[in-house]
């Protein structure tokens, strides 16, 4: 596949990206070196901090219909590209195109949405006194955003990010991973285009390249007033410490060791689909994937013979073949990462699924046998440990039991006690009986407990993260210890 040379968009220009890191970026499917990925100079990383800081003021003093026309301008620019990007995606991540595709509607979608809660006033509100006068709230931008995404779907995860910042008012800076930064280049070129025929003024919307590096410099610099990463916990740590030094807010999701607690009462063949699902869903490399499998002792053996007898039907192959069920993980160096956290667990792997040799593929496995404190931190990969237990609140316990706290899942026959047990568990999204990659509602937010982030994304909340209210009113009293003339 043909991918596109890395350009970086600095204000209003695009430019090769000057700078080569310390990693050979690889075909997944094949394990071929593609060359060193690529950054941004630190004098073009200077001029979008200086771009985006010049026109904060202009862009922030649009209306909001005008910015909603803009964003649904950008949204009807790149649904004809979707399937591109998806394939981009798909070629860069190994993940396969039946789920890069699908996942494809939230790039134009989230231009729609956010463009939608514009239009029905998110951003502004009216409070009435008892006296009769009223306190306006408005909501404006902070300033200058940055937006940082991980790599296992760049595309999806940064138009989010990007819609709801420029909907806010905010200028964008946005970088996305080293390791898969073709479709987002690509949707990066569409939105300037769109952008551009919209007239919307140069340094509201730039893209770089580069890994730790050039992120760290944005980050710390004064300019950026505000931070969306999704990503690492090393990184997240990171950046919230820049944060605070800086004053600015940081939106952080950095993964989770999420639990599924199988209940007694659950069909063995249902939950098996749950546990493959979640295993698999983007080779599990995703931050709400399935980590610790937590089942009644008693069901421990034939559910995970369940599973691996599912994990067998699965093919692997292709990402981009239409028919591959199961790609390989996106470099070497993270499979190789992986079967050794696998490896360190000790216990007995169980996997089904044939995977082809030559390839950065790694056969997805429970793991039973692993004493719960050895299992507490993330493998960000197609693994998860299996806990037995004999009580409901020794499952809690379980599920409970790490410094995370993202998503967890639930699956039982008796949908209300299986809400009664999901209500019990700290984690900012839990899921009965179902195991989709969507959130539970369009508009609900997806909080992170713990290490597990920082703020809140979803819909609404992503819009207003990237905001600052500002309260104006007229006010009918005095401080009690002033006197009159």
């Amino acid at each position: 596949m043909k991918v596109p040379e890395p350009r970086d968009l600095v204000a209003g220009t695009w430019e090769p990206a000057g700078d080569a890191l310390d990693l050979i970026l690889e075909n997944p499917a094949t394990g071929e070196a593609l060359g060193p990925a690529a950054a941004s100079s630190a004098e073009r990383v200077e001029q979008a901090l200086a771009a985006a800081d010049a026109v904060a003021g202009r862009w922030a003093a649009t209306s909001v219909s005008e910015r909603a026309s803009i964003l649904e301008a950008v949204a009807a620019a790149l649904e004809p590209k979707v399937a591109e990007i998806a394939a981009l995606e798909s070629f860069a991540t190994g993940v396969p195109i039946r789920q890069t595709l699908p996942l494809g509607m939230i790039v134009t979608g989230s231009f729609l949405l956010a463009a939608g809660q514009l239009r029905e006033g998110w951003l502004t509100r009216t409070l009435e006194r008892e006296d009769g006068n009223l306190t306006e709230v408005e909501l404006l931008p902070w300033g200058p955003a940055l937006c940082l995404t991980a790599w296992n779907a760049p595309a999806p995860t940064g138009a989010h990010k990007i819609a709801n910042a420029l909907a806010a008012g905010c200028p964008v800076l946005y970088k996305a991973s080293e390791y898969a930064p073709y479709g987002s280049q690509l949707m990066a070129e569409v939105i300037d285009e769109a952008l551009r025929a919209q007239g919307v003024p140069d340094g509201v919307f730039q893209f770089l390249h580069g890994g730790p590096g050039v992120g760290g410099t944005m980050v710390n610099d004064p300019r950026v007033r505000a931070v969306s990463f999704t990503g690492g916990a090393k990184g997240g740590q990171a950046i919230a410490a820049a944060c605070a030094t800086g004053h600015k807010p940081a939106q952080l999701e950095l993964g989770g060791n999420n639990p599924l607690v199988v209940l007694a009462d659950s069909d063995v063949d249902v939950a098996a689909r749950g546990v493959v699902d979640l295993l698999t869903t983007l080779n599990g490399q995703w931050c709400r994937a399935l980590g610790r499998l937590i089942v009644p002792a008693e069901m421990e053996e034939e559910l995970v013979a369940a599973v691996v007898a599912r994990l067998g039907t699965l093919k692997a192959g292709d990402p981009l073949s239409e028919d591959t069920d199961y790609g390989p993980l996106v470099h070497s160096r993270h499979r190789d990462l992986v079967a050794s956290q696998r490896d360190a667990l000790g216990g007995t792997a169980h996997t089904g699924t044939k995977v082809p040799e030559g390839t950065n593929h790694l056969a997805p496995a429970l793991v039973t046998g692993v004493p719960a404190e050895r299992a507490v931190e993330e493998i960000f990969g197609p693994v998860a440990t299996v806990h037995p237990y004999t009580s409901v609140d020794e499952a809690v316990a379980l599920a409970n039991g790490t410094v995370y706290g993202l998503e967890a899942y639930v699956f039982g026959a008796d949908t209300g006690q299986a809400l009664a047990v999901a209500r019990r568990i700290r984690a900012g999204e839990v899921k009965v009986n179902g195991s989709s990659i969507m959130s539970l509602h369009l508009f609900a937010p997806r909080p992170a407990w713990g290490h597990s982030g920082l703020g809140e994304e979803g819909t609404a909340e992503t819009l207003r993260f990237f905001t600052n209210p500002r309260v104006v009113g007229v006010e009918n009293g005095f401080a009690l210890h002033s006197r009159e003339a």
